[in-house]
């Protein structure tokens, strides 16, 4: 089996979604798939990086006081 890439993943999980909701309108789709992709992307560079977060910013290519705020917002650190 090809392991597919992470856009196909993307795009077949907001298909299914979409399938999913039958009639209902979707409602808050871009936030709900940011905060979704977005907590297991920092779990994993941070788990990578041993916790580093200036090796983890530099990895994602954000400021290390950003990927901090993020980490506050998913519950990641205290």
């Amino acid at each position: 089996m090809k392991p597919q890439h992470i856009a196909e993943c993307v795009r077949s999980n907001v298909e299914g979604y979409l399938c999913d909701l039958g009639a209902s309108e979707p409602n808050g789709m871009y936030d709900m798939l940011i905060n979704v992709v977005e907590r297991p992307l920092l779990e994993v560079v941070m788990q990578r990086a041993d916790n580093n977060q200036s090796k983890a910013a530099q990895w994602l290519g954000l400021n290390r006081n950003t990927l901090r705020k993020k980490l506050l917002e998913h519950k990641l650190i205290d």
